[in-house]
């Protein structure tokens, strides 16, 4: 392992933090980051959780899985990709406890009842979530592909609509979203999500 001096980090970018963890595998260059933003990433969870506690252990947890992710990943812009992560992160926490507490109410369920109405809610739930990381995901993407997709699939807007409402020509929204799909495909293949086709 080479040995840095670490010196006044002040001055160092994100990029630099990042470069400087990379190249040497010390985990302060991380900490740095952390110290920069932690207080996003309590915002994030404080978001899902609601409770300020269970956010703290979640913004640990979240401190600790950055020293895999940016090993494997090249980081652009850090404070969005760091939101991108932890709501991931959140969202996943919150999948795993309602598929245990859907069980438990599945299994409560008795004689004539039918489960449709837990499944529904559960499904909803799901659907909110998708919909939620995909958001997420999409302010990743460069400009043109961000205004697009984001009237395409959250504001649910035709070619025709977003050709008249951005300027860009037929050919261009086409491109945009083409694009946009396989760069989104890319970024939510990491949290195992799909998009509509």
């Amino acid at each position: 392992m080479k040995l840095f001096i670490r010196g006044n980090t002040n001055d160092l970018s994100d990029a630099g933090l990042i470069e400087k963890y990379k190249q040497s595998g010390d985990k302060f260059f991380v900490g740095e980051l952390f110290k920069r933003y932690s207080h996003l990433v309590f915002g994030v969870c404080l978001k899902y959780f609601k409770d300020k506690d269970v956010s703290k252990d979640m913004v640990m947890q979240i401190f600790e899985k950055l020293f895999d992710e940016l090993k494997k990943h090249e980081v652009k812009y850090f404070p969005a990709w760091l939101c991108f992560v932890s709501r991931n992160f959140c969202i996943s926490e919150l999948r795993k406890e309602k598929t245990r507490s859907g069980r438990e109410e599945l299994a409560e369920w008795t004689g004539e009842q039918s489960t449709d109405p837990v499944l529904a809610i559960e499904e909803e739930k799901e659907h909110v979530l998708r919909m939620e990381e995909m958001k997420d995901a999409i302010l990743l993407l460069k400009e043109e592909q961000r205004q697009c997709l984001d009237l395409f699939y959250l504001k649910e807007k035709s070619y025709k609509d977003i050709t008249e409402l951005t300027g860009y020509s037929d050919k261009e929204v086409k491109s945009f979203i083409q694009n946009g799909k396989r760069n989104l495909k890319i970024l939510l293949s990491q949290s195992n999500v799909s998009i509509p086709s």
